[in-house]
This record gives structure tokens, sequence and C-alpha cells, in this order.
């Protein structure tokens, strides 16, 4: 498939919320090539269908390099644990920019395969919080979101002088 452009902080496409996916078909496959290739393009971890303006509910993680990519369709946190773990995290839609944020230390995941069979998950640590950030930008919330408004606010001001 191909490299798909990135759509930027602040376009407001990154505030809603992706559609669920109904039909495991050929075009399915196609959107996860383009995901999973714009991924390794932008030398990402995670990176999701409206990551490339394409409002589904599709995750394409890869946590090393060299490892396999991932690809969670429809993907749904299902419990998380109440100890919280802290992590720097980031965007390749606002390049340049990172902060410590708290999430969830553990979770349990259900999601389906590009066929649309159904899965369970335990994930914790770095895993886990990809999985949030990720679920996160499915649901329109933004990582920055997950800041105080202090944090927040420096974070643009980081953004904005860098030209963003």
């Amino acid at each position: 498939m191909a490299v798909q452009p990135l759509i930027f902080y602040p376009d407001l496409r990154l505030r809603l919320r992706a559609e669920p996916v109904r039909v495991f078909d050929e075009a399915l496959r196609d959107l996860a090539r383009d995901v999973r290739d714009t991924l390794d393009a932008a030398q990402a971890v995670g990176l999701t269908a409206p990551h490339i303006g394409r409002l589904q509910r599709l995750v394409v993680l890869r946590l090393e390099p060299g490892a396999e990519a991932e690809t969670f369709v429809n993907p749904e946190i299902l419990d998380v644990s109440p100890d919280l773990a802290s992590a720097t995290e980031g965007s390749v839609l606002m390049p340049g920019v990172a902060e410590t944020v708290q999430r969830a230390a553990r979770l349990r995941l259900r999601f389906q395969d590009l066929d649309g069979a159904w899965h369970e998950e335990a994930a914790k640590g770095f895993r886990a919080a990809c999985h949030q950030h990720e679920i996160d930008q499915l649901d329109g919330i933004f990582w920055i979101e997950r800041l105080s408004r202090l944090r927040r606010e420096r974070v643009l001001k980081r953004y904005r002088k860098r030209g963003g």
C-alpha cells in the first residue's frame, strides 16, 4: 500500500470519535497496511487510522524497532488497575514536544483482528500506556488533554515555538 499524509495538531479531526469497524474485508486490510506503512515512515510506536484522516477504530503498534507490527481493530479497555505509572508521551502529530503523563499501570483490553475475531489481552507498563494513548485518540482525546492546564499550556507554548 502506501504512506499516507498525517494530520497535525490542532486539526479539529483529532477531536472526533472514530467509528467502529463493521466490515472486515480487503479495504480494512488496505487501511491497516496504510497505517502500518505510515507508522514506519514516521518512525512512530503507535498510529491510528484517524492519524491519517480515516475515522475508523483501528490501531497499529510496533513497540520495538524490528518487531512485527500489531493491529487492533475496535479496541476497548475492559478494566484498569488502580495503580498509576508515569511515562513520557508525545505524538508524531505534535512533533518536538513531550511531557510526563500518568496512566493506569495495567489494563485488560478487548479487540478484534483483521478477520473480525475477538481477543483479550492483559498489558502493563509501556504497552499499557501505548494502548491507553491510542484508544484515547480513537475517542477524540489528544494526549495533552491528560495534562494539567498549566502543563498543557507549557507544552503548547513549546510546540508553537517550534513552528506548530
